[in-house]
């Protein structure tokens, strides 16, 4: 077996960590001697042991002079667990294949120079584009501390995500709704204006067995937020923030009470400060965040550049009507020349829909 096969091993077991490990990143490692697999393991959860030390754990044979195949670069610093580096010295492994660099500062090449001073081995960049991808949303926390925003929406394929009624259940089939609620668990947050819990009364949960509820985030300038709303009324269980301007002590502790966390953020023009409330979540841990709102949220977010990528699912419908609600909506840009521009386009069918996966240009 070569090196991109034991890299794909690794990299399969960094996936069970989806959903689990924000705001680390997805770690796999197997360890290989003689040819044979010895150890396996991966990060689980976020404060659990590192993938590294997982494997070593795991390990049915004596590692010395073994190789181990793990998909980022080890640590070298205290964090909730100590350094990986130290650890695989004193394993005794000899070589070294790793996937991606870690751009955490507290790393960033680091950890492959303190085993390479130590007489190891390091094989770097194996499959590098793919362990790349599977932590975008990591990479761009660690190195801006805001989240990684995914602006998600469902519409026909005339572009409506409701009929001139206001209705707008459902667009999308069940497995467009189950891949909905896969990245529910998958990404920490999820963030909806008011105007989407005054007319849904949404939950955002995420519903798939095991699943992990994400945080819900309500941008909410005036507080209208009902306090009979099913995200108030399960504050208590599920991680909910409301962002607001509204710094009426009064009213703010009733929502305290029942298991909000009030962000009271700058005004700008007339809305909350997004780029203010990006900073804020950022430093509460949640590394990414899908918008699930509805034309002027969307359009806020794309007009100040806060939205990394777009999943649209389009559903095989036509709604009509001149007033049926579109995905984004505001101002609009003046010039096609002025657009936002995607990039790195993947389709996938679901069902009847199909799935539109995009980067924002840089």
């Amino acid at each position: 077996m070569n090196s991109e096969y034991y890299m794909r091993m690794a990299l399969d077991l960094a996936k069970k960590g989806m959903g689990y490990t924000s705001p680390n990143p997805m770690v796999g490692a197997v360890i290989v001697k003689n040819g044979k697999v010895i150890g396996k393991g991966y990060h689980h959860k976020y404060g659990d042991l590192h993938a590294e030390r997982d494997a070593l754990a795991n390990a049915t044979d004596d590692v010395t002079g073994a190789t181990m195949y793990v998909t980022l670069e080890p640590c070298c610093h205290k964090g909730k667990q100590p350094p990986c580096v130290d650890a695989i010295i004193q394993a005794g492994i000899k070589k070294v294949c790793v996937g991606s660099d870690d751009p955490n500062p507290l790393v960033a090449g680091k950890g492959i120079k303190i085993l390479q001073d130590n007489g190891i081995e390091v094989e770097p960049h194996i499959l590098k584009e793919e362990y790349d991808s599977l932590n975008k949303v990591f990479f761009h926390y660690i190195q801006t501390k805001t989240p990684y925003v995914i602006l998600k929406y469902a519409m026909t394929i005339d572009g409506k995500i409701a009929t001139y009624t206001g209705e707008s259940k459902w667009i999308t089939g069940e497995k467009a709704r189950e891949h909905v609620h896969n990245n529910r668990h998958r990404y920490s947050g999820i963030m909806v204006g008011v105007k989407t819990v005054l007319e849904d009364n949404p939950m955002l949960t995420c519903r798939i067995p095991e699943g992990v509820n994400p945080t819900r985030i309500i941008c909410d300038t005036n507080l209208r937020t009902p306090i009979e709303s099913n995200i108030v009324q399960s504050a208590k269980d599920i991680q909910t923030i409301i962002a607001t301007g509204n710094v009426e002590e009064e009213k703010v502790k009733i929502y305290e009470e029942l298991g909000c966390k009030i962000l009271q953020l700058p005004d700008e023009n007339g809305k909350v400060s997004l780029e203010s409330l990006m900073k804020k979540i950022g430093e509460m841990n949640i590394d990414s965040v899908i918008v699930e709102g509805g034309g002027t949220l969307n359009w806020s977010m794309v007009s100040k550049g806060l939205v990394n990528k777009t999943e649209i699912y389009i559903a095989p419908k036509i709604f009509g009507g001149k007033d049926a609600k579109t995905p984004v909506e505001g101002q609009g840009f003046k010039l096609p020349a002025e657009s936002l521009k995607l990039e790195k386009s993947k389709v996938s069918i679901l069902g009847e829909d199909i799935l539109i996966e995009s980067y924002i240009k840089e």
